[in-house]
């Protein structure tokens, strides 16, 4: 049992993560709400000098929390694709750009200078990207037995991500005009970087041997107001992409849950459709995204996986503020199971560490259907 719900005096778990987590992404009422975790290196930080841990002791920050959650996949082995710059991070393997941006409560790195912004079909055709040859796929199903308490997902909300991952090298605004146009060197760069995590995703399925107990995808649909791109566009441009992870998955037995920042619920029943089980992320002051909104109209047929959010009173308000919140939440998601809390997103450097606590022993003290 984790250190919170000791200190909260729980008695012994009835259900391990793993079946913990494939009740609720089934719609189904587990012993407690699944729990997972994700942060900024600042608040991280902190987090695990609240506990006594090691700055490098993820895994021990993970059990102190009763995370539910782990992630499995191949290590790149080639050799570095793209060259290093001053003041920069390049990728070594897409060759995207960030620069350190700093803010009052710690930094970021911010995507830069988009250097497939005017490249013509040639020039993306040329574009170095990564084989899925050069990937290690020798250790995943040790990895999946060694977390096999666990549920283990392949993927993470970059995983089929359209839009943000084409923004990164052609810039966000060539990018809708590529989806618009159908520009060739747009579509071209989407395809090859789809086409190759598509390839790597399937090959850590097959290497799993039947380890993996959900994928992970993700796409940002929304404004915080509206959908980002028209039903058309996502039809023509996005779904084709996501269609054919969940039928990889499918073939795997496993479910997919995608992560959809903003006001993502306009797409939510073409998904169903789809065969998607579960929404992540579910920014709760985003239109059409509130708690009450998504358990209502979408409740039963998706299982949700976020709500907290990462602009709300974990960031800003009182640990009492903190507390109701995520009480508020729960009392809202958890009937009926389908329901695993998390925050909307990773957790911000300006959250104090007293709320982020206190956000993870609500979810042991409230989170518990028996």
């Amino acid at each position: 049992m984790n250190r919170i719900a000791r200190a909260l005096g729980d008695g012994d778990e009835k259900l391990t993560s793993k079946q913990r987590v494939r009740a609720a992404l089934a719609n189904g009422v587990p012993d407690r709400v699944p729990i997972n975790y994700g942060a900024n290196p600042g608040i991280d930080g902190r987090l695990k000098e609240h506990f006594g841990l090691a700055p490098d002791d993820s895994e021990g920050l993970r059990q102190v929390l009763g995370v539910d959650f782990r992630g499995v996949g191949a290590p790149y082995k080639g050799s570095r694709l793209h060259a290093e710059a001053p003041d920069r991070r390049v990728d070594a393997l897409w060759g995207v750009r960030t620069r350190y941006i700093a803010h009052d409560s710690g930094g970021y790195w911010d995507y830069c200078e988009f250097p497939l912004r005017n490249a013509d079909e040639a020039t993306v055709a040329a574009w170095p990207m990564p084989s899925p040859d050069d990937f290690d796929y020798s250790g995943v199903a040790a990895a999946c037995r060694a977390k096999a308490p666990y549920a283990v997902h392949v993927g993470n909300p970059g995983l089929g991500c359209v839009m943000n991952t084409a923004g990164f090298l052609r810039a966000m605004d060539q990018m809708f005009i590529d989806l618009i146009t159908d520009d060739p060197a747009g579509l071209l760069l989407i395809k090859r970087r789809m086409d190759i995590e598509f390839e790597i995703a399937s090959r850590v399925l097959d290497a799993s041997e039947g380890g993996v107990d959900f994928m992970w995808i993700g796409e940002d649909l929304g404004t915080q107001h509206s959908p980002i791109i028209s039903m058309d566009l996502f039809r023509k441009h996005i779904k084709p992409y996501h269609q054919r992870l969940i039928d990889l998955a499918d073939s795997h037995g496993i479910p997919v849950m995608i992560h959809t920042c903003g006001s993502s619920s306009w797409a939510y029943e073409e998904y169903i459709a789809m065969g998607m089980s579960a929404v992540d992320t579910l920014q709760p002051e985003a239109t059409d995204m509130s708690p009450a909104y998504l358990k209502r109209t979408f409740g039963g047929r998706l299982a949700f996986h976020g709500c907290i959010s990462t602009a709300g009173p974990v960031a800003d308000g009182t640990v009492e503020e903190t507390v109701a919140n995520c009480r508020e939440t729960l009392d809202i998601m958890m009937p009926g199971g389908g329901y695993c809390f998390a925050p909307t997103h990773e957790l911000q450097d300006n959250s104090p560490t007293e709320n982020v606590v206190a956000m993870y022993e609500a979810a042991h003290r409230f989170g518990r259907y028996d």
